[in-house]
C-alpha cells in the first residue's frame, strides 16, 4: 500500500469519518499476518458477518479468538473499542430534559439493548416532569424471553420516589410486536403501579433498529 492508503494515514489526513469498516478495524487489529495484509483479516472478519458490525459484537469473545489471525490479544481490543462506543453513546443520552415522546426512550435504551442474542428488561424511572432519576435493568432471560418482575418494578420506583415509569425490553428475534404474555403483564403492571399512584407511561419493544410502543399503539 502506498503511504495514502494506510488506514492510520488515511485517518490522520482526513478524518475518521473518511475511511471504511474495514480500515477502521485494520487499526485496531494493527498488523496482518504472513501472507495476509492487516486491510484483508479485517475484511475476512466482516465478511463472517455479511460486513454487519453488530454481528462481530454479537460474536462470543472465544469464537473471536479463535480465528486465525485475531487470537486474545486483538479480541480484547475489538471489545474494548465496542464498550467504549456503547459507553460514549449512553454518556450521550443520558439528559436532564424531560422525556417527551417514545422514539427519545428508544434512542436512550439502544446502545444497552442493539445487538443482545437474549432479552432484558429495563425500567426508567421518572419524577413528576417526566426527567429520568434512574434507568434499571430489572431482569435477564434467554434468547425466547424474560419475566418482567412486577413487585420489584414498582419497589423500585417506590425507593426512587418516582412518580412515572416506562418500561423497556428488546425482542432479539428482530420482531419489536409484543407477545400475548407482554401485553397481559403490561396490564398487570400498569394496574399495579396506579394502585401505589404511579403511572406506567410506556412500554417499548426494541428490536435492533426497530421499536413498539404501547403508548403509541394505544394498547392501554
Amino acid at each position: 500500500m502506498t503511504e495514502a492508503e494506510r488506514p492510520r494515514e488515511k485517518m490522520m489526513a482526513r478524518g475518521a469519518h473518511a475511511l471504511t469498516d474495514g480500515e477502521l478495524l485494520a487499526i485496531l487489529l494493527r498488523t496482518g499476518r504472513k501472507g495476509e495484509s492487516v486491510l484483508d483479516l479485517a475484511r475476512r472478519l466482516l465478511s463472517l458477518t455479511d460486513g454487519r458490525l453488530t454481528g462481530l459484537f454479537e460474536c462470543d469473545p472465544g469464537y473471536l479468538a479463535s480465528i486465525d489471525g485475531v487470537g486474545q490479544a486483538r479480541t480484547a481490543t475489538l471489545l474494548a473499542a465496542f464498550e467504549l462506543g456503547r459507553r460514549f453513546m449512553l454518556e450521550q443520552r443520558e439528559e436532564s430534559e424531560p422525556i417527551r415522546d417514545s422514539h427519545t426512550i428508544f434512542d436512550i435504551m439502544l446502545p444497552r439493548l442493539k445487538g443482545l442474542g437474549h432479552e432484558e428488561c429495563w425500567e426508567i424511572l421518572l419524577d413528576r416532569k417526566s426527567r429520568v432519576i434512574k434507568i434499571l435493568r430489572t431482569t435477564i432471560g434467554g434468547s425466547r424471553g424474560t419475566s418482567i418482575d412486577i413487585p420489584g418494578l414498582i419497589r423500585n420506583a417506590m425507593t426512587y420516589s418516582a412518580s412515572h415509569i416506562i418500561l423497556v425490553h428488546n425482542h432479539p428475534d428482530g420482531n419489536p410486536r409484543p407477545s400475548a404474555a407482554d401485553i397481559r403483564e403490561t396490564s398487570a403492571l400498569r394496574d399495579a403501579a396506579a394502585s401505589c399512584s404511579i403511572m406506567l407511561l410506556d412500554h417499548i419493544i426494541i428490536s435492533d433498529e426497530h421499536y413498539y410502543s404501547f403508548n403509541e399503539e394505544k394498547m392501554y
